[in-house]
């Protein structure tokens, strides 16, 4: 489409000296000219999302625009702002995308919004309250956390666990969905008569980093197998944790229904000493073909879940593609619920189920804050 847009502006730039003037049309496709920021974690942090940023990328070429934030996210927010206004200060940078939108995301917004109030920004995964990121974001994207509190438990029940542990830190129970989706994840137990086990891990952004909340997962999971026994269901809300978090689980025979950021890309190939080709890059069949395989030779078969849809990722891709038809026009306006959906459900090549947060779960109507929910697969 950009090369036809060229074109035609070419066309009518050869015509002038010939006819006298340029048709508007050729001149609107000039206006049309964009970049799309996107921001995204580091390699170390949130590599997903990071190879995501890179495929569109390599997809679209110049038009997008590469950035990331800090992986001590919650102590430099000053960075994460700085990063925001450095996409922003090129003039053809038009939307940016936040996957993570980690503290400091509405910060950075209200700093750009200053001086280019036309900025269209889609936040995913957002790490502040979502009155407030709702508040800044024209988009935001989430997986539907608080629906998670009741498929997580069912799930882990159907994978044949009677007790569920809670990984967690007081920062991110100080995020109000991650706090309302564990109070949901106790009452769904209470339901299915699941014993519900709250348990505290070290903080990532911690004195003692992702490494020492890794280690504290591969020396505590063994403990709480013995404690509890084999029909132990394991989560954690932290991505870092995710990789240890499933090595451990296998290796005691216990049962893992989800990672945070359920996907097939998320922690499992990792965890289990998948190397992927280039040529199976990208390729989700080959990817759960092999975590299934290995799964299966270890022991944990029946017993270990996830979305099929790698959901942090389409995030990603879903927003750069949702930014670039706002941008030449193809949506009714800033907040297009239909064209979302259509977009999600061609990336996904299946059923996405989206919904907005209502004042049902948290008093209040936010119809721009969108929530996804995806059926399992299990290996």
């Amino acid at each position: 489409m950009f090369k036809k847009a060229a074109s035609f502006v070419l066309a009518g730039i050869l015509t002038l000296g010939l006819v006298g003037c340029v048709k508007k049309s050729e001149g609107s496709n000039a206006a049309k000219k964009f970049k799309i920021g996107i921001i995204t974690g580091t390699v170390s942090q949130n590599e997903e999302e990071y190879r995501a940023a890179e495929k569109m990328k390599n997809k679209y070429g110049d038009m997008i625009v590469l950035q990331t934030y800090p992986d001590n996210f919650t102590k430099e927010q000053e960075t994460t702002i700085a990063n925001t206004l450095s996409l922003a200060a090129d003039p053809d940078v038009k939307a940016i995308i936040f996957v993570q939108a980690v503290p400091g995301a509405s910060a950075a917004i209200d700093k750009v919004r200053e001086k280019r109030k036309d900025m269209l920004f889609i936040a995913g995964v957002p790490g502040e309250d979502p009155d407030m990121i709702a508040s800044k974001a024209d988009i935001v994207l989430q997986a539907d956390e608080l629906g998670m509190g009741t498929t997580i438990i069912e799930q882990a029940k159907k994978l044949g666990a009677k007790k569920f542990v809670h990984y967690s830190f007081p920062r991110h129970m100080s995020y109000q969905m991650l706090a309302m989706r564990r109070d949901l994840l106790k009452e769904t137990c209470q339901k299915l008569g699941l014993e519900f086990v709250d348990a505290t891990a070290p903080d990532p952004t911690g004195d003692a980093g992702v490494p020492g909340a890794q280690q504290f997962i591969l020396e505590d999971v063994p403990r709480k197998v013995k404690e509890l026994g084999k029909d132990t269901a394991f989560f954690s809300t932290n991505c870092a944790m995710q990789e240890p978090l499933i090595k451990a689980v296998l290796q005691e025979g216990a049962i893992f229904p989800q990672q945070c950021c359920p996907s097939p890309y998320h922690g499992y190939p990792g965890a289990l000493g998948i190397s992927i080709p280039e040529d199976k890059k990208g390729n989700i069949d080959y990817i759960v073909q092999e975590e299934t395989r290995i799964i299966a030779e270890k022991g944990g078969k029946g017993r270990f879940s996830t979305w099929p849809v790698p959901i942090n990722m389409m995030f990603v891709e879903g927003g750069v593609e949702y930014a670039k038809e706002f941008l030449e026009g193809k949506t009714n306006g800033k907040n297009d619920k239909a064209k979302l959906e259509a977009i999600f459900t061609d990336i996904s090549k299946k059923p996405v189920k989206i919904t907005t947060l209502d004042d049902e779960k948290t008093k209040k109507k936010l119809d721009n804050f969108y929530m996804l929910l995806s059926d399992y697969i299990t290996f």
